[in-house]
């Protein structure tokens, strides 16, 4: 028995398993198949047919079709990175550290299914999947800042997390054509990357402390109307 058919037959549900409970072993099975077919009903029905199910049970188990399965895949895969993370020493690690680690575990997690990620990414390119895209990689972010301990309320929660979106979408971009070994001109790109924010983070800075040492213009003009102010 190959190694990927003793892992499906490990992860089958036991008993007499409802639709939603084929879910996570469908997905499993699919993700042979995506290279191929891509995110399509044909992969999912592929899927079905080598876990021994009629392709209605898959139907069934995914009612919006494959792209509810890739929906999952993105969101277990977020799940998956929180839990690998919690297992890490990353408080003992500065920001920009856990950030790094952040994003480069999350694409050696999916390094031996580099292909089914660019089909992922060409369906979510679809403009009826716009707001997937959008949604799944907020929550990526999402889930990279409060892994890395981020605990803000403020514009901060928004700005970090559109910053780290605009960071992981260039680096996964990059890393989909790398053909370096072990992926170093990644890991590479994402130093660069990280040092730029940080450089652009340290100019706003300093932009505010300049700002907070000139005179206020409006005190100025209250001043020339109201001379006791």
């Amino acid at each position: 028995m190959s190694q990927t058919a003793a892992y499906q037959t490990a992860s089958l549900p036991a008993g007499d398993p409802t639709p939603e409970e084929w879910r996570i072993p469908l997905l499993d099975a699919m993700l042979a198949h995506v290279p191929f077919d891509g995110w399509s009903k044909g992969a999912l029905h592929a899927a079905a047919s080598d876990l021994g199910l009629p392709a209605e049970m898959a139907d069934l188990a995914f009612p919006d079709g494959a792209v509810e399965v890739l929906e999952m895949h993105l969101k277990k895969a977020d799940a998956d990175l929180a839990d690998t993370l919690a297992a890490m020493n990353l408080p003992a690690m500065k920001i920009r550290e856990r950030i790094t680690v952040a994003i480069r575990t999350r694409l050696e997690m999916h390094a031996d299914h580099r292909e089914s990620v660019r089909r992922g990414l060409a369906t979510l390119s679809l403009p009826q999947h716009a707001g997937l895209a959008m949604r799944s990689l907020w929550a990526t972010a999402d889930t990279m800042w409060r892994a890395a301990g981020d605990t803000s309320t403020d514009h901060n929660w928004y700005t970090k997390r559109m910053t780290l979106s605009a960071v992981y979408s260039s680096v996964l971009l990059f890393w989909l054509n790398d053909d370096s070994e072990d992926f170093s001109d990644s890991w590479a790109f994402l130093d660069r990357r990280i040092e730029n924010v940080m450089q652009i983070e340290k100019a706003k800075f300093r932009l505010r402390q300049t700002q907070d040492r000139l005179p206020s213009v409006s005190r100025f003009l209250g001043r020339l109307r109201y001379p006791g102010l």
